[in-house]
């Protein structure tokens, strides 16, 4: 069970709480845009997920095991979900936190919460599975040695 999967009771079903900080195993800061928000003057729930995309690739290109361009294995999201806490805006800055929950020999479940810079609770928290694939074939592959060591150094204990 991770940190994530705590619920409380809402309307009879179980639903997810915000996350702390030390839930996560790294942070990698993020920039809203003027684009972001919404007629509604918070950030659209489209773009949490396209930060979940740019926190967890960011960080594997940072640790040199994702080449986006030639790079033989590409990581396929076959699955994705968030829960929403409390708003974010332009001009905040929001502190993507990262971890990973499954790791598997093809496949890894990333966990990302959003924070407001310097709040204790994610203001958005979620997931994505990866399934890596050889970039030609479109077929499931093993994870590459280096790419599996960065995700163990995510594994939350």
């Amino acid at each position: 069970m991770t940190a994530a999967s705590t619920l409380t009771p809402t309307f009879g079903a179980a639903r997810p709480l915000p996350q702390p900080r030390d839930a996560y195993v790294v942070f990698r800061p993020i920039t809203t845009r003027w684009a972001d928000n919404d007629v509604y003057g918070h950030v659209n729930n489209v773009v949490y997920y396209s930060w979940f995309d740019t926190a967890v690739n960011g960080y594997l290109i940072d640790q040199g095991v994702l080449d986006t361009h030639a790079g033989e294995t590409v990581g396929l999201v076959v699955e994705t979900q968030c829960n929403y806490f409390a708003p974010l805006a332009f001009p905040q800055t929001v502190e993507a936190g990262i971890r990973v929950a499954r790791l598997g020999s093809t496949s890894v479940r990333y966990e990302v919460g959003l924070f407001a810079r310097g709040e204790p609770l994610s203001a958005a928290a979620g997931h994505f599975i990866h399934v890596y694939v050889d970039r030609t074939t479109r077929r499931p592959v093993a994870l590459p040695a280096g790419l599996r060591q960065v995700l163990q150094s995510l594994l939350m204990p």
